[in-house]
This record gives C-alpha cells, sequence and structure tokens, in this order.
C-alpha cells in the first residue's frame, strides 16, 4: 500500500487547500527543503500541525512533549552526549522497548541508538523545537536554579565579598547559573536581565513586558563569579571594576542565535550587570502587526513611500522606536532601492539592507557615516537617533536633496519633535520644509486571551481618559485576572500606543514661525491628529488593555 504524502494529509484534515500546497512546493525546490518545512516557512501551517502530519505519514505516535514531565529513570537511559549528538529525547518504554521522539525518522540514527544502548529502540514524531526545549530541559540545563548551584559552601570566593577573580567563574555550577539565567529569560520573554548587588544580598531582576519582575536570588558570595562570568562570556575587561563598560554576547539556545547587549556601571556595593536580549527572530516584526489603528496604518504607509523628507519616530528609551523603523524599512526593502543604516549599535540584521555602526573608539560617529553614505547614493537613510546639531543638519541636507530619511528623537510627544531641533540649532525654515511626519509613541501590555475579565468601569475611570458613557455604549472593558500561561500578571505582549502628526502646510508655516509646542499640539489635533491617549482608549474599547495600562503612559489633560 502507498504512504499518503505529508500533502494529502494535511489537505484531508483541512489544513491546507490545493493553491497552498503548490506554492508550498515551489518553495521547498527553490529552497532545497521539505515540504513540511515550506509550509511552515510560507506560515501556511504551524509547525506541531505538519509534524503530526509526518507522524500519520510514517504510522508512527506524535510525542507532545511539552505536556508532562518525563520520568528520570527514562531520561537516564540515554547519556547526554548522545541525546544532544542525535536530537533525540527518550519519552517512555512500551513493550520492552524504549521510546524516543525524534523530529524526523531517520533510520540511521536508530539503528546507532540500538547498538550504543544495546537495546530495542521505537521512534515518535516531535515538534524540532520541542526536542530543543527538552534538550535544554532535562540534559543542557538541568534543574532549577538553586538546584544548579547546589551545595556552594566549598566554594573559593575572591579575598572580598564581590571580588571574583577569572578562577571562579570556571566553576561548572557558576557557568550552569548563567546560562540557566539566560535561558529562562527567553523562556519568560524577557527583554533585560538586571543582576543587582546591594550590602547583603544579590538581586535579580527580569524586565517583562516592561515591567521589572523579582526572581530567585543566588547567595551573595556568588556575587563575584556570576560577574566575572558574564564579564568573559561579553569579551569584557576583568581587571576593570572602577569604570562603566559594554559587549556583547552571541549564545546559541533553544536552537537558535540570541544576541546579548551587556552593560556594567561600578555601584556601592560590587558592579550592576543589565543584559539585553537581542532576540533576532522575534523582534522584527511587520508593518500590520505594530498596533496601528486602521485609519493611522494607512497614513503611515502612505507617508513611507514618499521619495524625500524627514520622518522621526520619538519616545522615551524602551519604547519600541527602533521596531518600527526596521518595520517600516523591512516594507520599503525592494531590490531596486538602495537602504543605508548608521546605527549604535546594529542590532538586527536585515537581508538587503547596509548596515553601518558607530564606533567612538576609531572616530566612527554618526556624522561620519553619515558623510560618507551621501556619496553612496542611496535612496533611504536611517539614522539612528539624531542628538546634536550636526547630525541635524546633515539629515536636513539629506532629505531636502531628494533623500528619504528615518531617524529618531527623544521627545514626549510629536508636536514637541519641531521645537526640540530648532533648540539644537537648526534653521527654523529648513525645519519647516524637511520634516514630513512625526510619530510619538510607547508601549502598553495586552491582556492575556486567556484570564481576561469583562466589567463595568466606574466614573472616576472614564473620566480619567476622557471618555463618556455613551462612547462606552457596545464596547466591552476588560480588566487583568492572571493565569499560569501570563504568570500571574493578566498581561502577555505588548503593542504601540500613537500619535501620528503629520506636517500641513498650516503646521509648516507655525513651525518656520517658531510658535510653541502647544499651539503646535492645537492645531494638529484641530486637523484630526489622535494623540496618545485617544490611541489608547481606542485599545481599551477594542479590549485590548486597560485603563491603568493607558494611564502609565499619558494623563489626563484636564
Amino acid at each position: 500500500m502507498n504512504k499518503r504524502t505529508v500533502g494529502q494529509i494535511l489537505k484531508e484534515t483541512g489544513a491546507v487547500n490545493d493553491a497552498q500546497v503548490q506554492k508550498a512546493l515551489e518553495f521547498a525546490k527553490a529552497n532545497s527543503c521539505r515540504i513540511g518545512e515550506a509550509l511552515v516557512k510560507t506560515g501556511v501551517c504551524t509547525q506541531q500541525t505538519v509534524s503530526r502530519a509526518l507522524a500519520k505519514h510514517w504510522g508512527l505516535p506524535f510525542a507532545n512533549l511539552g505536556k508532562g514531565e518525563i520520568k528520570q529513570e527514562i531520561i537516564a537511559t540515554v547519556p547526554k552526549e548522545v541525546a544532544i549528538e542525535n536530537s533525540i529525547v527518550p519519552v517512555t518504554r512500551k513493550n520492552g522497548s524504549l521510546v524516543v521522539a525524534m523530529s524526523n525518522l531517520d533510520y540511521m540514527v536508530l539503528d546507532n541508538l540500538r547498538f550504543l544502548l544495546n537495546q530495542q529502540v521505537v521512534p515518535a514524531i516531535a515538534t524540532p523545537e520541542d526536542i530543543e526545549e527538552a534538550l535544554d530541559h532535562y540534559y543542557r540545563l538541568t534543574g532549577d536554579l538553586s538546584q544548579v548551584l547546589g551545595d556552594q559552601d566549598g566554594l573559593q570566593v575572591g579575598r572580598e565579598d564581590y571580588a571574583g577573580e577569572d578562577s571562579e567563574a570556571n566553576d561548572a555550577p557558576v557557568i550552569k547559573y548563567v546560562t540557566q539565567l539566560i535561558s529562562n529569560a527567553l523562556k519568560e520573554r524577557a527583554s533585560d536581565i538586571h543582576v543587582e548587588p546591594f550590602e547583603k544580598r544579590v538581586r535579580i531582576r527580569y524586565r517583562i513586558d516592561g515591567v521589572c519582575v523579582e526572581k530567585e536570588n543566588p547567595p551573595k558570595k556568588l556575587q563575584g563569579p556570576i560577574i566575572s562570568r558574564i564579564k568573559i562570556m561579553a569579551r569584557m575587561d576583568m581587571a576593570e571594576k572602577r569604570r562603566p563598560q559594554d559587549g556583547r554576547i552571541k549564545i546559541q539556545l533553544h536552537g537558535r542565535e540570541i544576541d546579548l547587549r551587556v552593560s556594567s556601571l561600578p555601584a556601592r556595593h560590587g558592579e550592576s550587570v543589565v543584559m539585553r536580549i537581542l532576540d533576532k527572530e522575534k523582534s522584527l516584526v511587520d508593518l500590520e502587526q505594530l498596533g496601528f489603528h486602521e485609519s493611522e496604518y494607512q497614513r503611515f504607509a502612505k507617508i513611507i513611500k514618499r521619495p524625500n523628507g524627514i520622518f522621526l519616530v520619538t519616545g522615551p528609551t524602551g519604547s519600541g522606536k527602533t521596531t518600527t523603523l526596521y518595520a517600516a524599512l523591512k516594507k520599503l526593502n525592494r531590490p531596486d532601492v538602495k537602504i543605508i543604516t548608521a546605527e549604535n549599535p546594529v542590532e538586527y540584521n536585515l537581508a538587503g539592507i547596509n548596515q553601518s555602526e558607530v564606533r567612538h573608539e576609531i572616530g566612527l560617529t554618526f556624522q561620519r557615516i553619515l558623510r560618507a553614505m551621501m556619496r553612496q547614493a542611496p535612496n533611504i537613510i536611517l539614522v539612528g537617533e539624531i542628538r546634536d546639531r550636526e547630525t541635524a543638519d546633515i539629515a536636513t541636507q539629506a532629505a531636502l536633496t531628494g533623500h528619504l530619511v528615518f531617524s529618531t528623537l527623544h521627545t514626549n510627544d510629536a508636536p514637541s519633535a519641531i521645537t526640540r531641533l530648532i533648540d539644537m540649532g537648526v534653521k527654523p525654515f529648513l525645519v519647516a520644509s524637511a520634516i514630513m511626519a512625526i510619530l510619538a509613541q510607547r508601549l502598553v501590555r495586552i491582556l492575556c486571551p486567556e484570564c481576561k475579565e469583562a466589567y463595568e468601569p466606574t466614573d472616576v475611570e472614564l473620566r480619567s481618559v476622557g471618555l463618556t458613557r455613551q462612547r462606552l455604549e457596545g464596547s466591552t472593558v476588560y480588566r487583568a485576572v492572571g493565569c499560569p500561561a501570563c504568570n500571574g500578571t493578566g498581561y502577555k505582549g505588548r503593542k504601540g500606543v500613537y500619535e501620528l502628526m503629520e506636517m500641513s502646510p498650516d503646521l509648516r508655516e507655525m513651525s518656520f514661525k517658531k510658535k510653541p509646542t502647544m499651539e503646535l499640539r492645537a492645531k494638529a489635533l484641530a486637523e484630526g491628529m489622535a494623540d496618545l491617549q485617544q490611541d489608547g482608549v481606542r485599545k481599551i474599547l477594542a479590549g485590548l488593555t486597560t485603563f491603568e495600562e493607558v494611564l502609565s503612559i499619558t494623563h489626563s489633560l484636564d
């Protein structure tokens, strides 16, 4: 009997149609991969749907490795090196045979296992992600943080409580602890890891969805070795403990490459270290997923297609400015367009774009890169940040000579960016003619879909964001509850809240006359700009977020 193909199985279950299978086959042929992989990469199916179909194709059971804990005696039957090298996870015993999960049926691997383990081995199919997660969990990073560190009484620390030296950082438990720290941060969707030394303790915190959450703290005597280990990984100067330092860590975890930006700052009780996680796979978001309201999205998409002018994104550190700019570049990135960026540092790699990194130690500043860029005949330029008059001047000149310029600026709202540039020393007539639009943004946490709860808001809550009962009619408002899926916070993920100010002839005239920010703001609102609070209210009415979240980024004006 002929086996049904993966495509046929998926069609029978209604997961795909003929056109999607045909498209996946063409993708598979062009990229030399299997059809299952092509269906996942083209976004037609999830990996689990494909793996389940693969299991049916081979007539094998499907192993859902994330469902329960595998017994330790089963894990112990396969040595760590064998499991990792062959990408397999032992699951259970059945009829005297050891059942092992693998992502694809490989007879050679099965024969090797039978020979190495000297027992009967039968396969089951699992997703590649589940296998990587399980290998991390059961073999690479065994146990929780306290188990990893174990009993550390015998560990020799440096001359003082926190003077860790290279030798201690080579202790296996500390190496494992730091790797576990990064691994757990990834699993919990953290953006930063903070290692903060105090007089009698070391505090470990993760920043998850913009909020710091305290984690289990290691013993104070391990402060030196942990910080030393991080500095070794980041290639920082081990002996230098009195000056701030920056470094970078590249690490392979959960089957993908993770970049970490490391910053150390000498503090009262030792060096405070922050690791910023740059997850290349998760951070390159499409424009449609950023959280724009439909009307704003249409305007934004239209503005960035203009041939020249400056588009500014403003907001405080950590408000998602870089993510928005990358999404715009991703949308504009075509073979017939030349795009060059000047960044400090390059956070994510974008295929087809020339990315240049600022390096102050050799005098490679934003200004020097910008000047060199102009000789490269680009269509679109991204300047990481406008922070001084010289950068602002060059960016303005570039915009006036036929280039589309994207950049960021640290201001609270969109209208104050005009005043800020004039304060920097850019001539008002240049600001008025070069800038085409300014986008101010913040991030709000999105309610967890599993546990959010509908309720009737109070008059005080409505007044705090300028809402009326009439406007509330027909909409459902939710509040955060908390469940295991969101670690008890009630929120999962973040979306942008936006204020898009497009320059009209009147606003250009006012900029030229150096009118104050309040007047520019009033004019922009009169012309139909929705401010940050109004966009936040739209997200409350759409059931995406809460009053507390919107009030954390904006306030009522009355």
